[in-house]
């Protein structure tokens, strides 16, 4: 199998009636997945929509985002995937640089509002939306916009009352989903992965973790629309086992399915294990789940390992990246707490190849020395999309993906993950340009410079921004915030704005540069006297 259509085709004659989601009460089987994604590829056909085509997916955790996902699979549509977190700002550059000609969205999910958003954009931000399906759980009457035409709307049940007829098949090569990561510019990068990128690995994490030779129930916690939630969902499917979707993380509704459903999977943030540990009841209070892999993002649970170990859970860190997907490595769940925890592990797919070079000459570096992570996996990017220079630079002649991270080599399979190598921000558990928060500060007319560094604090890795004005005029700091928050995910907007009357400035041979590590000082100092 190397393409989604063919993966579909094996598990409906392999699991036919089994359960493949069970979302919120409501029950799928590899049948229903199967015909109801056919038919969707139908209805978006029928929208004139077809191969090389973009359509943008802005939905949560439920069925219908698999569903969709895979309708446009089926015809060589490249699905672009939208946070639920984005705003105004994001959703704009993403909606129009990708080319987007449709999108799915759930304009009542949840109070997001997801038509004012849009109403928010840019003129011509939309001017290559033709289609835009509504996805809907109540009977209601969604007024069109006056960004869109009336024409544009129609609703996903509609979609998906189209006949299966089928449609032509797709080759393992052509792309068919596009995550966006940090870029360089500010503006998020598009990582483009092909069918066979996405089929193989969900084949490999399906056969790694014997989620076809046991009794797996995984709940989805982690958001579909990244790579760690998106691995997961394609690989509990591909090992014919049950989803469990939680269509946001509420930590009380999660300890509910993990004891009602008998889960016996979960991977997610050190947040989520914290929070869901907060929940739990008695010694062991989720006997059921027996692998837990989580990702640190959260510098202030260290100590999150030895608390779910002594709640009857042996969590291992796990290692991934949009560029090569989540879940392809992971800590021996049979190593004591100190090394369980670590980021890396052991590569989960047999032809995956690893090295760590120095970043400055190229060499290659014997174990246990610190160089950046490089990668050749079957799991690894087809393209950066429509940017062939950054594609170029990604990778070496040899065919190894440079990630950027830094790291070191244990054995010929194993390595730790230490960092990031650039000033890119983990917020949230996204990679994230602080260059992304400058720019959009940068709109305030007032303000002439921006930096934005990391600061830790108890919530974890927050931005945190520097400014300058026009004329040393006083800028109003908390309009600065405000001006973020509603541009910008929540996870993005700076902890604290700080005016400075100039930024500590260093000479160097190329000419003046911004103490971006001064910085970092004076935040993280302010963070720590804030608290004390």
């Amino acid at each position: 199998m190397k393409t989604i259509p063919q993966l579909l085709d094996k598990q409906k004659t392999l699991y036919g009636s089994n359960i493949a989601i069970h979302d919120r009460g409501a029950s799928y089987s590899y049948d229903d997945l199967h015909d109801l994604s056919l038919r969707f590829a139908n209805g978006l056909k029928a929208q004139g929509l077809g191969k090389g085509d973009r359509v943008g997916l802005w939905l949560p955790n439920i069925a219908a985002y698999l569903i969709a996902f895979m309708a446009c699979a089926r015809l060589g549509i490249i699905v672009v995937s939208i946070n639920t977190k984005f705003k105004s700002f994001e959703v704009s550059d993403i909606v129009t640089r990708s080319g987007c000609k449709a999108l799915v969205l759930w304009p009542d999910f949840k109070g997001i509002p997801f038509l004012d958003i849009l109403e928010e954009l840019p003129e011509g931000a939309l001017e290559n939306i033709e289609t835009v399906i509504l996805y809907t759980e109540n009977d209601i009457t969604v007024e069109c916009p006056p960004c869109l035409r009336a024409s544009q709307i129609i609703s996903f049940d509609k979609i998906a009352s189209f006949q299966t007829n089928p449609v032509p098949p797709v080759e393992a090569e052509e792309g068919v989903l596009i995550f966006t990561t940090s870029g360089t510019t500010g503006k998020p990068k598009f990582v483009l992965h092909s069918q066979f990128s996405l089929t193989q690995h969900a084949i490999e994490v399906a056969e790694h973790y014997s989620y076809e030779n046991r009794v797996c129930r995984l709940l989805q916690a982690v958001p579909l629309c990244g790579t760690f939630g998106l691995t997961q969902a394609l690989a509990v499917l591909a090992g014919g086992a049950t989803l469990y979707c939680l269509p946001v993380f509420d930590p009380q509704e999660a300890a509910r399915l993990i004891r009602e459903y008998a889960v016996t999977d979960m991977n997610g943030s050190d947040d989520m294990f914290a929070m869901l540990l907060d929940q739990g009841t008695g010694a062991v209070p989720y006997p059921s789940l027996k692998k837990a892999g989580y990702a640190a993002f959260n510098p202030s649970l260290t100590d999150i390992v030895e608390r779910a170990e002594a709640a009857g859970i042996k969590l291992m860190g796990l290692w991934g990246m949009s560029e090569v997907q989540a879940l392809i490595a992971h800590q021996d769940p049979n190593l004591p707490a100190e090394l369980r925890k670590r980021a890396g592990g052991r590569l989960i797919s047999p032809s995956g190849h690893i090295r760590i070079t120095d970043p400055d000459t190229g060499a290659i570096l014997p174990f246990g020395k610190n160089g950046e992570i490089e990668l050749k996996l079957p799991s690894q990017l087809k393209a950066y999309f429509l940017n062939p220079d950054a594609t170029e630079q990604a990778f070496t002649e040899d065919g190894y993906f440079k990630t950027g991270d830094l790291g070191y080599q244990e054995e010929a399979r194993s390595f730790v993950f230490l960092t990031r190598m650039g000033d890119v921000l983990r917020l949230g558990g996204y990679l994230t340009d602080p260059v992304e928060i400058e720019t959009c500060l940068l709109d305030v007319e007032a303000v002439r410079q921006v930096q934005v560094v990391g600061v830790v604090t108890p919530k974890g890795e927050r931005a945190y921004a520097f400014v300058t004005s026009n004329r040393q005029q006083v800028l109003d700091l908390d309009d600065l915030q405000a001006h973020c928050r509603q541009k910008l995910a929540g996870y993005k907007v700076p902890v604290k704005v700080q005016q400075l009357s100039e930024f500590p400035m260093t000479e160097s041979a190329n000419g003046k540069k911004i103490q971006r590590s001064k910085l970092r000082e004076i935040a993280q100092r302010a963070i720590d006297e804030g608290r004390s």
